[in-house]
């Protein structure tokens, strides 16, 4: 057996070293390879001191490792300090012992390294396949689970145990065979699950992905609950019955309260039918209290599969809940006749207007009770949308209230001449109009000064304060914005317009304007709207469109919320139209009016869909209105005549009254009119300077004659 050819080498170096130890320091004392040797001995001393003060194992191989060169160079010192080849021969046996020792112990070779090279005669070791001892399985831990636990751990094993988790129970669902819930968490205790999907679970179970649900745990007592828990509802039954029968809360979850259906985020609380109106109604609320309801109504009627129809199905909003209401019939098609009953205003100055889609009774005021001032009024829509009809139950209400009523209108109509033989006063021009807002203007004036006759001393109105020597004068102008544009008394109908919507309610005086826009440049300035808006409840009746008319409600409101939508007509809508389009036929002409239904908005801001009471002007109104119609009294009369403001308005322009008469160099063909807000400002300062009696007005003429 040969020994390996680092063996031989080293023992080789050791054998040819040994002589030349020894003879050097003898034969050659100054020679180079003394100083080589000692050298050599002074980096082995200081290997075998570091390896002896390291901490590390190995420390007796590094100091074997250097002990030969610190021997050697030992051996040169002490050769060269004997006197020849030393006693007895000392340097040569010391060398030759050197060499024996180093042959023997080969540090560099042998302890080099932590395992010696097998030697080269050793036979390598050949590896055999030897047919390994078949091992029992593992015994599973056996913790009492039943049956369908075991089989849904098989099949999660079976699956590689999906997300690193562990099957703590599965629970059969009640009356299924294949539906049940397991309860999951991480094989690794302190580590969240991740990375577990629906479309995972049903792989491992063999359903489709919709018909499994994960949710949270919550902790309960006896067990753990967090992110390192996770339960899921393996359901293909019940999801295969919801697809086919849904409850109607299945439903309103999966068509209506889904993310992109109709009301997102909602819950149904309650489904109700009321086979005598013929509604059923569906009340539900948001999920999270805090959100707002985001309804879009087609949508919920597709997902409840109920016919999209705006005449007959409708939305309520309040807070966080609402209800929709869906009619066999056009609920708001109904004619609800006005009674005197109705129409008298109670102790806060409250009657029945009208009847909202729910058959609720809608409320508006002839007062403000609770600013104890009387009440503005603001009423908007096209022609024939029923604005005359709620004209007609308002100033009943009014002077079954015991207040003066003045209805001025740009023409003469059947309805309004009607009217005038119930009220005070009547006119259908806007130079009436112009002279019934200027007597307004100065009643102002003159109730101002007005002595109560409970002390003497004039005070402001005091809405159904028996002490008050004056009514409440309530001020109409139908087609307020054609008459503010009119050539010849626009400016000033704008002008008192405003004026008296700012300052009327100090002293008993509403004012009333109507017509088919709200906005600053059709006549209504910023500051008159906000005050009509703020002392009143506007009703907003068809404006021509359903855009128009949310356009004019969301003008009138401090808030803009959801406006109702009031259509052309009413119609059901009957059969499919796309099978009457392919074959042929005409659609079904069963449209009703929407006349008399309007948008009032109410103290909160909130709009509401009601249709006005009725009041058919083909019969006697006088079952509406009082006995004895409500004029004013002598003292305000005698002191607007002073004035030179009470005489029949219907007369032509008297000299001076508007402005300064045109100069004699002027054309008569095209005459010195004034118009604008600044010109109306201006003529209107004028005027009571120029004429304040029938005196005057006649000495005017007098001078313009002589002249």
């Amino acid at each position: 057996m040969s020994a390996p050819r680092s063996v031989v080498l080293e023992r080789l170096a050791y054998t040819l070293a040994a002589p030349v130890l020894a003879a050097a320091p003898n034969l050659i004392p100054d020679s180079p390879v003394n100083q080589v040797v000692q050298l050599a001995g002074i980096a082995g001393a200081g290997g075998i001191v570091l390896a002896a003060k390291s901490e590390t194992s190995g420390a007796g191989r590094k100091i074997l490792r250097w002990t030969p060169l610190a021997l050697a160079a030992a051996i040169d010192i002490s050769a060269g300090h004997t006197t020849g080849w030393g006693p007895y021969g000392l340097d040569a046996l010391l060398a030759a012992g050197w060499a024996a020792v180093g042959c023997v112990v080969l540090p560099f070779s042998r302890h080099a390294r932590k395992r010696h090279r097998p030697a080269l005669a050793a036979p390598a070791f050949v590896p055999r396949l030897q047919a390994a001892e078949p091992q029992a399985p593992a015994a599973p831990v056996d913790d009492g689970a039943d049956e369908i636990t075991r089989q849904a751990r098989m099949l999660w094993e079976r699956a590689g145990m999906p997300a690193r988790t562990h099957i703590v129970s599965a629970t059969r669902h009640p009356a299924m065979r294949h539906d049940m819930t397991i309860l999951l968490r991480a094989s690794e205790t302190g580590r969240p699950i991740s990375g577990l999907s629906e479309a995972v679970v049903a792989a491992a179970f063999g359903v489709h992905t919709a018909d499994v649900t994960l949710a949270d745990v919550a902790s309960q007592p006896g067990r753990q609950g967090g992110p390192g828990w996770l339960e899921a509802h393996i359901t293909p039954e019940a999801t295969s019955r919801r697809r086919k029968a849904p409850t109607d809360q299945e439903r309103w979850i999966d068509r209506v309260g889904a993310p992109k259906a109709g009301a997102p985020g909602s819950v149904l609380i309650s489904t109700s039918r009321d086979t005598a109106r013929g509604v059923t109604f569906y009340r539900a609320k948001m999920a999270d209290p805090t959100e707002t309801p985001r309804i879009d109504l087609a949508k919920v009627c597709r997902g409840l599969g109920i016919a999209e129809d705006d005449s007959c199905v409708f939305v309520l909003i309040d807070g966080n809940e609402f209800l929709i209401s869906a009619f066999d019939e056009p609920p708001l098609s109904a004619i609800f006749p006005a009674t005197r009953e109705l129409l008298t205003p109670d102790a806060k100055g409250m009657y029945v207007c009208g009847f909202t889609i729910t058959g609720q009774p809608v409320k508006t005021m002839v007062y403000q009770h609770d600013k104890n001032a009387p009440a503005h009024g603001l009423t908007l829509g096209v022609s024939r949308s029923g604005k005359t009809q709620y004209f007609a139950i308002h100033m009943a209400a009014q002077s079954l209230n015991g207040q003066v009523v003045w209805l001025s209108t740009v023409r003469k109509d059947e309805k309004t001449t009607t009217l005038g033989r119930y009220i005070d006063r009547q006119g259908s021009n806007a130079l009436w109009m112009a002279r019934s807002l200027r007597a307004a203007q100065a009643l102002c004036e003159i109730r101002a000064e007005m002595p109560w006759p409970h002390d003497g001393q004039p005070h402001d109105y005091k809405p159904g304060d028996p002490r008050c020597p004056y009514a409440q004068l309530n001020v109409y102008a139908d087609e307020f914005m054609t008459a503010a544009q009119d050539p010849d008394f626009g400016a000033f109908i704008q002008t008192d317009g405003e004026d008296l919507t700012v300052t009327g309610l100090k002293y008993g005086i509403g004012f009333n304007p109507a017509g088919q826009s709200p906005f600053a440049h059709n006549g209504f300035s910023t500051e008159m709207k906000d005050n009509l808006r703020q002392n009143s409840r506007p009703v907003i009746f068809n404006m021509g469109s359903p855009a128009a008319t949310r356009k004019a409600a969301e003008g009138t409101m401090e808030n803009a919320y959801d406006v109702p939508t009031i259509p052309a007509r009413y119609a059901r809508q009957e059969g499919s139209a796309i099978e009457r389009a392919m074959n042929g036929e005409a659609d079904p002409e069963n449209g009703v009016s929407t006349g008399g239904v309007a948008v009032i908005v109410l103290d909160n801001g909130r709009a509401v869909l009601m249709r006005s009471l009725y009041a058919d002007f083909d019969t006697d109104l006088g079952g509406l209105f009082p006995d004895q119609v409500n004029r004013l009294t002598d003292h305000e009369i005698r002191e607007l005549d002073k004035r030179g403001l009470w005489f029949d308005w219907n007369e032509d322009p008297r000299p001076g009254e508007f402005g300064p008469m045109p100069s004699d160099d002027e054309d008569d063909d095209h005459p010195r009119k004034t118009s604008g807000k600044q010109a109306g400002k201006s003529a209107g300062a004028q005027r009571r300077d120029t004429v304040t009696s029938a005196r005057q007005a006649l000495e005017t003429i007098q001078r313009l004659t002589n002249n």
